[in-house]
């Protein structure tokens, strides 16, 4: 670790948040001081600060370490190359349009590879006035449900939470065509044209 590449890493990213050394330091339970020391190339943070430090400041604990902010690729594209992440311990969602570091209940998340769904497993899409009436068979137990629903074109995302235990039943507004994605409980990410 080069102490000034990652105190200039450090002190740049601060900046561009908007934060003082101080706010730094509160949201660390360090002092300014101990930030200042950082961002001058006189110290570098403790090892058990990295996770925090690296999420407050937005990088990676790979660029703090190697004081070099990770190249980003322009994001273009559409909706339709979005990334889940599902929480399995509490089920929470969350949805990236990139590539991103997702860590929920504390541990980290993998973005979930959704899967095309073969003929017999696919939900119904009726078109009823301007919209899609999505249902389906599938199980709607605690233990194997359809937990949301979504779809997304190239402009798009609308996202629906579905419940166990109630008939999978939703009506979505019919914008073009885009990718009908649903997350099973059970067996993974769906996905199917619509």
């Amino acid at each position: 670790m080069d102490h000034d590449k990652t105190g200039a890493l450090i002190a740049a990213r601060r900046r561009g948040l908007g934060l003082t050394q101080r706010q730094l330091a509160e949201r660390l339970a360090v002092s300014d001081r101990t930030v200042s020391k950082w961002e001058r190339g006189l110290g570098a943070p403790d090892v058990s600060l990295l996770p925090r430090l690296a999420r407050e400041l937005g990088v990676s604990i790979e660029a703090l370490l190697a004081g070099e902010p990770e190249e980003q690729s322009p994001v273009g594209g559409s909706m339709k190359q979005c990334r889940y992440y599902v929480c399995p311990v509490c089920g929470g969602l969350t949805v990236s349009t990139s590539d991103a570091a997702v860590s929920c209940c504390g541990g980290p998340l993998e973005a979930l590879t959704p899967q095309k769904a073969p003929p017999g497993q696919r939900l119904r899409a009726e078109p009823v006035e301007d919209e899609w009436f999505l249902t389906s068979d599938h199980p709607m137990t605690k233990e194997h449900h359809i937990a949301l629903v979504a779809f997304a074109s190239g402009d798009r995302l609308e996202l629906v939470r579905q419940w166990p235990e109630w008939d999978l039943q939703l009506r979505l507004p019919r914008r073009g065509h885009g990718m009908l994605l649903w997350y099973c409980t059970r067996h993974g990410l769906f996905w199917q044209p619509l």
